[in-house]
């Protein structure tokens, strides 16, 4: 009799402890994902910020031209004493097509310097995309390898920052900027990071 009642009870424990694990990663999921869903993904932050932007040094992309010269790539000491928007795209990246004409709206504020960092592109292809929609930036560098994006600690492109007047990471923002956001969020950041250095 004792070892019926032993041989009984511990299948209910075992099944009760193989669901176990099962619940607590629902739990977390859970956790996760309504974590994730209450706020603004281009909100997620960088440990970046507050820190100096990388010293990484990118080639031109080759053949683009303005004004019958070649648009430099992208040396780290211009960061210094200007503010900068750095924007990562790439021509295969939908929503960097989208946020383009803002890119372009956003280059004629001479307050600022607009930087793109060409992330894993085919020159070819993003010299076509910037003759689409008009090249916003004064320094196009070239990421072939992916290198200096995660040096830059990107997610995914387009993704931008802005280096303040010191050469620090001031802000972060990750996906497109949009019409909603652009006055909303990056402008208002710029003006921070202008004013902040005056």
């Amino acid at each position: 009799m004792s070892e019926t009642s032993t041989t009984n009870t511990p299948p209910a424990r075992r099944s009760w402890l193989m669901a176990l694990p099962l619940i607590a990663f629902a739990a977390l999921a859970a956790l996760f994902w309504f974590r994730l869903g209450e706020g603004d993904p281009s909100k997620i932050p960088s440990a970046l910020i507050g820190h100096p932007a990388p010293q990484t040094a990118l080639p031109p992309l080759a053949g683009l031209v303005e004004s019958g010269a070649q648009v430099p790539g992208l040396d780290p000491a211009m960061f210094k004493g200007k503010v900068s928007v750095v924007n990562v795209w790439a021509s295969w990246c939908i929503p960097c097509h989208d946020e383009a004409p803002l890119l372009t709206q956003l280059g004629r504020d001479k307050r600022l310097q607009l930087i793109g960092i060409n992330y894993k592109d085919a020159p070819d292809n993003a010299r076509r995309f910037l003759g689409r929609y008009g090249n916003p930036y004064g320094f196009v560098g070239v990421d072939g390898n992916g290198r200096a994006a995660i040096e830059w600690g990107v997610y995914g492109v387009p993704e931008t920052f802005i280096v303040g007047r010191e050469g620090t990471i001031v802000y972060k923002m990750v996906g497109p900027v949009t019409p909603d956001n652009i006055d909303t969020v990056l402008k208002v950041e710029i003006d921070k990071a202008l004013k902040a250095g005056s």
